[in-house]
């Protein structure tokens, strides 16, 4: 089969003829999944840049895969086979405190994460334990579903933690708008029912595809500088937001989010989603704002496996809708990703195996 192949930092990503796994490779817990549809994400970016380097070597990327599960563990039901399913991308060990709590994205032993450590789904075919293999309803075509496995779930857990809270009458904010930033906007507003959610963002389309989606207010997001100023006439009284999912990750983005007159507000939760590489994008405020404000900051990464069985119900019953731009054969995975890097989309960039379907 043919595979997007990782082969470590700043070296350029490929695309190769790899082993399809068969019966044989399969623990008795696992399945096979025939991929239909794998999107492309800032993380094969951050792979090839260097930004993220795990010290594993050669892989197969991409964590947002969808398919059908073609073949079966000693362990497991054949019934399952022909299930159409999406993949969670995160394998605990199922031991530590960590994976009993059901945080799996937090195991300190991981056996596997799917695009990261170990073979993901980005290629034709896909091992995994049957229990990351999500079943996804019949109406739900497997390029909608894709998306799921990062740009919703990441929102779900990312709301969690931010404390989102419809019965105090909040304000929250989305900075950076696209694959994460458009399943917050719907999940703030038809889940969560907040009235007032903004969302920043350089782009025109994406400003309006976030007001298409349910968004009260875009602000431009093209001088940071300017942002933290337009957020606070937008906010009852110029208190700045409760809460603020930063989904960009660059120092100027941060800086406007903090300080005695950011975007956040009193008592104002800052959620952490996106990052960049080096010094010249650190966070780094100063403490008084924030102590006098009884602000807080948290980090937010990846999801938990009951996320995404909550994302796929959000999607299913039409709460949230994926947005994609594009498809493309997977062997055109550096056009998309060339795309994703000079922000050219408006929503999830769609690879296609060569077997893929709509």
């Amino acid at each position: 089969m043919e595979a997007v192949r990782y082969h470590g930092p700043n070296e350029a990503l490929t695309f190769e003829t790899v082993p399809i796994p068969t019966e044989a490779d399969l623990s008795p817990d696992e399945v096979i999944v025939r991929v239909e549809a794998s999107a492309l994400c800032h993380t094969e970016l951050h792979f090839a840049d260097g930004t993220l380097n795990l010290g594993v070597k050669p892989i197969t990327l991409g964590h947002e895969a969808v398919g059908v599960i073609t073949a079966v563990g000693s362990d497991i039901s054949p019934s399952r086979i022909g299930q159409r399913v999406i993949n969670y991308y995160y394998v605990g060990c199922a031991n530590c405190r960590w994976c009993n709590r059901g945080d799996e994205q937090l195991c300190p032993n991981l056996k596997a994460e799917h695009g990261f450590i170990s073979d993901g789904g980005l290629a034709g075919y896909i091992r995994t334990p049957s229990r990351n293999a999500v079943v996804i309803p019949d109406s739900l075509e497997f390029v909608d579903a894709a998306p799921i496995g990062c740009g919703v779930t990441t929102a779900v857990h990312a709301a969690k933690l931010g404390r989102v809270d419809s019965t105090q009458d909040e304000c929250a904010l989305v900075y950076g708008c696209n694959g994460v930033g458009f399943g917050l906007v719907q999940l703030l507003k038809n889940v969560y029912g907040i009235k007032n959610v903004g969302v920043v963002a350089r782009s025109e389309a994406k400003r309006k595809m976030a007001i298409e989606l349910g968004a009260d207010f875009a602000i431009d997001g093209t001088d940071a500088s300017s942002v933290a100023a337009a957020v606070r006439e937008k906010t009852g009284g110029g208190e700045g937001v409760d809460v603020l999912f930063e989904c960009v990750g660059t120092r100027d983005t941060l800086d406007s989010c903090v300080g005695w007159v950011g975007a956040l507000g009193r008592r104002g939760r800052l959620v952490l989603v996106g990052y960049h590489q080096g010094e010249d994008h650190e966070f780094r405020c100063h403490p008084i704002p924030m102590i006098v404000y009884e602000q807080t900051v948290v980090g937010s990464v990846g999801a938990t496996l009951e996320d995404l069985k909550e994302a796929v119900k959000y999607v299913g019953e039409g709460k949230i809708r994926t947005v994609v731009d594009s498809t493309i054969s997977l062997n055109e995975f550096q056009t998309g990703l060339d795309r994703i890097k000079s922000c050219d989309c408006v929503g999830k960039i769609v690879c296609l195996p060569c077997h893929g379907r709509r």
